[in-house]
């Protein structure tokens, strides 16, 4: 109801006491994503037991003993044992340094050719452009998973050369991703006064334009781990990626190709089985909670 002043007399307007809320930030957007959460958890432990549990315990995944062979699980092999004696416990663990050091290396790999390529496609278009782009449409035209098996074949099988062949076939989405925000911000306010300064294109690029699109390549990035690792797995099921007796989650895949041993050993192929979904399950959930974190318009649309 509104009130109405004497002559003469001061009114006092109501302050609103309002407070506006601070916009979240990213690891409060990333919070709420609960999946995401306990994706992010399993990996933490995931990488110290692998890094920690062989100097916590005296696990050897090489130590043959003929005695102890594919003996189930017991308290001295808790997950049972090998072909060879091995314990199974140790090699998985151990598996799990293969595993993620192939996913770490060649996503890494693959993430710096495709923002460098998609950087200078992208500010620097016409003929370059068209050059880079075509040659990532030509490496989308063949079936990956047929270059990374006959390039395996040809080079030979190990753990270098799976990291390098999936890095150097892994770049064209990240530089699509890249180039089409490049072609973007490129005539932004920022970028063009960075130009009209002075500053030499190099810097420009990477110094100025380049943070602006990490986002989503970190995104893009996280779940590229997951198809690394799955990959990984496929060539050393196949004996074209890390060979024994070094111990990954593929190769101890290996064992269990005949119907024995997938009906009366399952300690031999469900551990390593169970790793890989597990961990691939982890890094999509991280990769869904950092884009909807990342992501501006999910953001807005959080806000409102």
């Amino acid at each position: 109801m509104a009130e109405t002043a004497a002559p003469g007399r001061l009114t006092l307007r109501a302050v609103p006491t309002a407070i506006p809320r601070a916009r979240p930030g990213v690891w409060s957007r990333f919070r709420r994503h609960r999946l995401a959460l306990v994706g992010a958890g399993i990996l933490v432990v995931l990488v110290l037991v692998a890094a920690l549990a062989p100097l916590v315990f005296s696990l050897d995944p090489y130590k043959v003993d003929l005695r102890a062979y594919r003996k189930p699980p017991t308290p001295e092999h808790l997950l049972g044992t090998d072909a060879s004696g091995r314990d199974v416990l140790a090699r998985l663990i151990f598996g799990a340094r293969v595993s993620l050091s192939v996913g770490v290396v060649a996503v890494s790999i693959y993430t710096l050719l495709g923002v460098v390529l998609g950087a200078i496609a992208g500010y620097r278009g016409g003929t370059v452009d068209n050059v880079i782009m075509r040659l990532a449409d030509i490496f989308l035209a063949f079936p990956r998973l047929i270059i990374i098996i006959t390039l395996a074949s040809l080079v030979g099988p190990s753990i270098y050369n799976v990291m390098l062949i999936i890095g150097l076939l892994g770049w064209p989405p990240i530089a699509r991703i890249v180039r089409g925000m490049f072609l973007s911000l490129r005539e932004r306010e920022f970028v063009v006064g960075a130009r009209v300064s002075g500053a030499r294109d190099t810097r420009i690029m990477f110094r100025h334009i380049v943070p602006n699109v990490l986002a989503p390549v970190i995104v893009a990035a996280t779940f590229g781990m997951a198809g690394a690792i799955l990959l990984e797995a496929g060539l050393s099921f196949l004996g074209l990626g890390v060979q024994p007796p070094m111990a990954s989650w593929g190769n101890m895949l290996n064992a269990a190709q005949s119907l024995t041993i997938l009906e009366g050993m399952p300690w031999l192929w469900l551990p390593p089985g169970v790793m890989i979904a597990i961990t691939v399950l982890s890094l999509n959930f991280v990769g869904d909670g950092l884009r909807d974190a990342l992501d501006p318009y999910q953001t807005m649309s959080s806000e409102k």
